[in-house]
């Protein structure tokens, strides 16, 4: 796996590192993992990604308080897809994820996708749920919507 360096991006952060709440962009618990979340998790507020709710992204590095907002380089984004709607994850950290630090991100991610489509079948939701591997940070954005201001949060309940 290669890294390579993407765009500067403006993160706020909704997850900090160890936490068991897992809040969407509207700050909603959307549920209580059994286990913490091992990155600083959070939100692009200047883009919309495919799903339709703020591109997320994940801040490698030691704990950050929420509601912490960071200019940081983006590295690559993993493609997670959930209810079949693709929803990219940005791997954000001020130096360039060491090749361990990204084979950890991408078993996190099979596994938090294996996670989520147990959690949607209890919910009664239905759709694919997988982690389709990497993209780069830079198709990760293109792919994205600038927010503007008539965005009033996502289109479908998390």
């Amino acid at each position: 796996m290669i890294a390579c360096r993407g765009p500067t991006l403006e993160v706020v952060v909704e997850v900090p590192r160890g936490s068991f709440l897992k809040r969407g962009s509207n700050g909603h618990v959307d549920f209580v993992s059994p286990l913490p979340c091992p990155f600083n998790y959070g939100a692009v507020p200047s883009h919309i990604g495919l799903e339709g709710d703020l591109l997320d992204a994940l801040v490698l590095g030691p704990r950050l308080p929420a509601g912490h907002r960071l200019a940081v380089p983006s590295w690559g984004a993993i493609v997670l897809t959930d209810r079949g709607l693709v929803d990219h994850k940005l791997v954000c950290s001020d130096r360039r994820p060491s090749d361990a630090q990204m084979r950890f991100v991408l078993r996190f991610f099979h596994f938090y996708a294996a996670c989520k489509a147990a959690l949607n079948l209890c919910r009664g939701q239905r759709g694919r749920n997988a982690c389709d591997g990497w993209c780069s940070a830079h198709f990760a954005v293109d792919s994205a919507t600038p927010r503007d201001d008539h965005w009033q949060g996502p289109r479908v309940e998390f």
